[in-house]
């Protein structure tokens, strides 16, 4: 199952905390979605989405200024899907998530084993924060875990690099949490093996 986590508008480009790379990982995950979707592999695209007014804010009030600020606010336009990405309304699958993780408090988790996935593979935005946080909720739920090193990107922070975010995340993650590959890789295993 592809993963697609949080290529909002805000966080593909036009916003404070955009990725520079947002739109081309939005073009690597559309060009990956329509292999999975050709193979008969579930797309799930999730969505970092809060209540206007935030009511269910709680710590995300003093740790995420884009919550805080409404960026991510239910119904806006910085909070909805990028324009960009392709969607399929009638087989996609799409998970609203209240915080970085995409399988704390949702039904992620209830929805894959129910349709007996066992594999998750995990791409979007940003890499060292909700789509590392997923990749670990995922590993530590047995799920076996594909993180695309191409198919994620992150921003500078705290004064570290995004390319030294990115490569720290991803040596953390292949270390223990998951096997580290390109969207291309997934992209062959999916052709080759013939998807789900």
């Amino acid at each position: 199952m592809l993963l697609a986590v949080d290529l909002q508008s805000c966080f593909v480009e036009g916003s404070a905390v955009s990725a520079p790379d947002g739109p081309l990982v939005l073009e690597r995950i559309n060009r990956l979605a329509r292999v999975c979707r050709e193979n008969g592999v579930l797309v799930v695209f999730t969505q970092f989405a809060l209540e206007p007014g935030g009511a269910d804010l709680g710590a995300l009030a003093w740790t995420s200024p884009p919550a805080r600020d409404g960026l991510l606010d239910r119904g806006s336009e910085t909070a909805a899907l990028h324009p960009g990405l392709e969607v399929d309304r009638e087989c996609d699958i799409f998970v609203e998530k209240p915080r970085f993780g995409a399988f704390h408090r949702t039904k992620l988790e209830d929805l894959l084993r129910e349709r007996g996935i066992d594999t998750v593979i995990v791409g979007g935005l940003l890499t060292n924060i909700c789509c590392e946080t997923t990749a670990r909720e995922a590993a530590v739920r047995d799920f076996a875990v594909y993180f695309l090193s191409d198919g994620t990107t992150t921003d500078d922070m705290g004064g570290v690099s995004a390319a030294e975010l990115q490569r720290a995340t991803l040596a953390t993650l292949g270390f223990l949490f998951a096997q580290v590959v390109t969207v291309a890789q997934i992209e062959q295993a999916i052709r080759e093996g013939g998807g789900a």
